[in-house]
């Protein structure tokens, strides 16, 4: 599963996290794998990627950062995975079937 996790630097102050990863590395369970990862303009916020089968890897090493970084996570899929979960609700209609709640498509 891969997950989107937003990270807020506590204070606003991405140096000690910087200094923890220079020293300690990502301190990543070894199942949990680092896909990539982005950082705003202002240095407030990261958003990273990381894919796991357990979600309790992510919980271990959301664990190890929570002094320094506040956290939101979001399940996610890929946008491939996006057209293939909605390429029935495309077919069904094509074939002049009623639209369907978008409780029932995932919208």
């Amino acid at each position: 599963m891969l997950y989107m996790v937003i990270e807020s630097f506590k204070n606003g102050d991405p140096a000690p996290v910087y200094r923890r990863f220079r020293d300690r590395g990502r301190l990543a369970p070894e199942a949990l794998k680092y896909i990539s990862s982005w950082v705003t303009s202002d240095m407030a916020r990261c958003y990273q990627v990381m894919e796991c089968d357990d979600r309790q890897l992510l919980d271990q090493w959301i664990g190890r950062w929570s002094d320094l970084v506040d956290f939101e996570v979001i399940p996610v899929i890929t946008s491939a995975e996006a057209v293939e979960k909605i390429t029935p609700q495309r077919r069904h209609l094509a074939e002049g079937g009623e639209q369907r709640p978008p409780e029932l498509t995932g919208a």
